[in-house]
């Protein structure tokens, strides 16, 4: 029988941080899928279209990883960098999420290569011809040093977990840089939003 590789738990220490305190950790380069755009993502179209093409893109090198070299693993879950809003802030109203720009992404593992990638954007075309698929662009993406803390319940609850964990970073005397990132431990259609878990990660400097 055929091993399946969960990434999340060879690397735990990077998907798996506790709940209680924030930790500073290094976060080597990783290959990803990724998805620009913009807008509110509970009220656009574009962005339920972007999660279908990352999905299809992802399950398809699955399985022909399987098939071609007989390896198989769990799917990574969904990132997102977030920014044009400030992030922190207890709640955001409509108008706030409109304003929302991010890069939606999934992390593949090292054994897949930019080939297998477009053969299997391409097989996705074919089956649901996404026009996402045309933004859609495969590289290493490299944060460096971060802060990162486990937030359960909503997401629009994110707020306070969020602020303790930049006044964290401060108290460290660290500085944030770039793009508040979140990876989504659990599906929220099939989730009790109190139980959902989602990474809160943000990179940081000196």
């Amino acid at each position: 029988m055929m091993e399946k590789i969960d990434l999340k738990k060879v690397l735990k220490h990077l998907y798996q941080p506790k709940a209680t305190e924030p930790q500073i950790i290094e976060i080597p380069a990783m290959n990803f899928l990724m998805i620009d755009g913009a807008g509110n993502p509970n009220t656009s179209q574009d962005y339920q279209d972007v999660m279908g093409a990352l999905y299809g893109v992802s399950y398809t090198l699955k399985f022909m990883c399987k098939k071609e070299q007989a390896c198989d693993y769990v799917v990574m879950p969904l990132e997102g960098l977030w920014w044009g809003t400030p992030m922190g802030q207890h709640t955001f109203t409509e108008s706030d999420k409109d304003q929302f720009q991010w890069t939606m992404m999934i992390m593949q593992p090292d054994f897949v290569t930019a080939e297998m990638v477009d053969r299997s954007v391409e097989e996705v075309r074919r089956k649901k011809g996404l026009l996402q698929l045309d933004r859609m662009r495969f590289e290493a993406f490299e944060e460096g040093w971060v802060v990162q803390i486990m937030h359960i319940g909503p997401y629009d609850e994110e707020g306070p977990t969020i602020e303790r964990m930049h006044l964290f970073v401060f108290e460290q005397g660290y500085q944030l840089r770039g793009k508040h990132h979140e990876i989504y431990m659990g599906d929220p259609r099939r989730t009790n939003p109190a139980k959902l878990k989602t990474i809160l990660r943000h990179p940081i400097g000196k």
